[in-house]
């Protein structure tokens, strides 16, 4: 096994990994705010992909511009799924916030399926954009070095919103306590609604990526990055942002040298190792890598 090998699937793992902390932000984000898991978080995935194969390949728009539409499309849906499903139940037991998410899920699952039908559409980027790029023993496509560039960049964007902004401030004083905050004239509604389309609107543009990446698209597409991307939340500490990015790319990493430098026979089981990732680091980090203990708010 070359170096050069073992470089390329580094550079995989990279490039899925950014993908993964794109949609494992949301998760985070909106349970550090609400304490909710918000399963249909893996729809928008495929809506936004299905948003930039229309627009992209149907309509014409230059990639710039759908690239704009994903990330307004994902936002726009977040605001539609919160406004929608979780507000009116607010201050409701937490399992009912969790069916809810299921049934937001299955329904997109269900109306992608009514409406695209769950034929696969072939999602082809410009020429431009496939172009393979070779640094010695090591080759990529133009698209991949966007999807890890893009990731970088919307993720600092993302952080320095949250630490640097009064509407960021505003998100850590309701995730630190929901009912000082409203106190302190915070606007809770707005703060949420806020959080959703955040973090939607990077599950939007993840789906432009996988789209990109894997080159084929379907009305479930957005079920298993979803549940990976729940895993990476999870390992990164859950409600953490910078646990979340971590845990992305751990995740990325670890399931491509999985599968890139075992035999072939356990490739399919990159699954059962997600998982089974999940349940030690669980078992050692109950928190999760960058986790802390979340006290019950007043």
């Amino acid at each position: 096994m070359s170096g050069g090998y073992v470089a390329q699937q580094l550079i995989n793992g990279l490039i899925l990994g950014s993908m993964y902390a794109l949609v494992a932000i949301g998760f985070s984000m909106i349970y550090g705010i609400i304490r909710l898991i918000n399963f249909a978080h893996g729809d928008v995935v495929m809506i936004g992909a299905f948003v930039t194969l229309g627009l992209a390949q149907v309509v014409g728009v230059p990639f710039p511009l759908v690239a704009v539409a994903a990330l307004a499309t994902g936002a726009a849906m977040g605001i539609i799924i919160e406004r929608g499903a979780f507000r009116p139940m607010r201050g409701a037991p937490q399992v009912t916030g969790f069916i809810a998410s299921l049934a937001v899920s299955i329904m997109l699952q269900n109306l992608g399926i009514l409406i695209l039908t769950g034929q696969p559409r072939n999602f082809a980027f410009p020429d431009y954009l496939q172009k393979v790029i070779r640094v010695g023993a090591v080759s990529f496509r133009v698209i991949d070095l966007c999807i890890m560039l893009s990731a970088l960049v919307l993720m600092c964007g993302l952080i320095f919103l949250v630490q640097k902004t009064r509407l960021g401030m505003a998100m850590r004083a309701t995730a630190e306590n929901l009912d000082v905050a409203r106190l302190m004239g915070i606007n809770i509604n707005r703060t949420i609604m806020a959080t959703f389309a955040l973090g939607s609107c990077l599950a939007g543009i993840s789906g432009l990526m996988w789209g990109g990446k894997f080159g084929q698209i379907d009305p479930l597409l957005g079920f298993v990055p979803g549940l990976k991307s729940f895993v990476a939340a999870v390992i990164g500490g859950v409600g953490s942002i910078p646990g979340a990015i971590l845990g992305g790319y751990i995740l990325g990493l670890s399931e491509v040298l999985f599968v890139g430098l075992l035999p072939p026979i356990y490739s399919a089981y990159r699954d059962a190792f997600v998982f089974s990732t999940l349940i030690l680091i669980l078992l050692l980090m109950p928190n999760g890598l960058l986790g802390k203990r979340m006290e019950e708010r007043a």
